[in-house]
């Protein structure tokens, strides 16, 4: 496969956003025991019962869901996925080489899961802007999305507050409700670098693969769309336009699928500031 210029530039910002979200993690988040809801959290909570240093279990844990999904989903998770996944144990390793028994820099839980927030949502707006993802929590969001049917946000949000809920079983109450918060936060936050506080976005594409973009939409991400006919102004040539309401989760799934199945397909994509339907039973 030839490298390109602009493949090389988004492999390098998806490297940096992973060592953010890595420092964020162990800087902020490894500390102060927080286990807000991540697989980087849950490694945070196994750690506790497991000789064996968090990068280590973080990369069994991404390295086990990815086999999982692969198993259970397909090849549907990309280059960008399994780098991530891989890449985040390896950042964190480092540190722990680099920089060992790291001490809370805030010398305060609540200060360290506001700074959390941030830093991670900056590394994780990168990721998203470049049609990645962390990983983790995101295969898991996935499964639940194709075995249950979940709204793929709610699937990992869901996720995420089983690992939040489970430092109940180590921590103290005030660890686990910091933990929960942050988890809700978190979700906020990152809504508010990558789209503001809006919660849904409307993507029109027009793609030489209708039927392809059209069965995966329906199919892959469970959701709905609507297909308008569309004539080029310069050669009068009829063309079809999908039209899809998605969140960021279901945004950057379906913009890293049309990267691969159709890098040619113009896209346009606009706020939406509320959505009103009543969605048909499912037969």
């Amino acid at each position: 496969m030839r490298i390109t210029k602009n493949t090389l530039s988004n492999f390098l910002m998806i490297t940096l956003g992973t060592a953010i979200c890595s420092a964020g993690v162990y800087f902020l988040l490894i500390p102060s025991h927080l286990s807000v809801g991540s697989i980087s959290g849950l490694a945070i909570i196994l750690s506790n019962l497991i000789p064996l240093p968090i990068s280590v279990i973080t990369f069994i844990l991404n390295v086990g869901l990815l086999l999982v999904g692969f198993l259970l989903i397909g090849r549907d998770f990309g280059a960008k996925t399994v780098y991530t996944s891989v890449l985040l144990p390896i950042f964190l390793a480092a540190f722990e080489r680099a920089f060992p028994n790291p001490q809370s820099i805030t010398g305060d839980i609540f200060a360290d899961m506001i700074c959390y927030l941030f830093i991670v949502s900056v590394g994780q707006a990168i990721l998203f802007t470049h049609n990645a993802s962390s990983g983790g929590l995101d295969i898991v969001g996935k499964l639940l999305n194709k075995f249950f049917h979940m709204e793929l946000g709610k699937a990992v949000a869901l996720a995420g507050m089983c690992v939040a809920l489970s430092s109940a079983f180590l921590y103290d109450l005030k660890t686990v409700a910091l933990s929960v918060l942050g988890t809700y936060l978190g979700g906020i936050v990152l809504d508010h670098f990558i789209f503001g506080f809006d919660q849904k976005r409307r993507v029109c594409i027009l793609s030489k693969k209708v039927e392809e973009v059209r069965e995966f939409i329906i199919n892959t991400m469970h959701s709905g769309a609507t297909i308008y006919e569309a004539i080029g102004a310069y050669d009068h040539v009829p063309h079809k336009e999908i039209v899809v309401i998605v969140n960021k989760a279901e945004y950057v799934q379906l913009m890293s699928y049309l990267e691969k199945a159709d890098p040619a397909a113009f896209i346009t994509v606009y706020a939406v500031s509320s959505v009103s339907y009543q969605p048909k039973p499912r037969g």
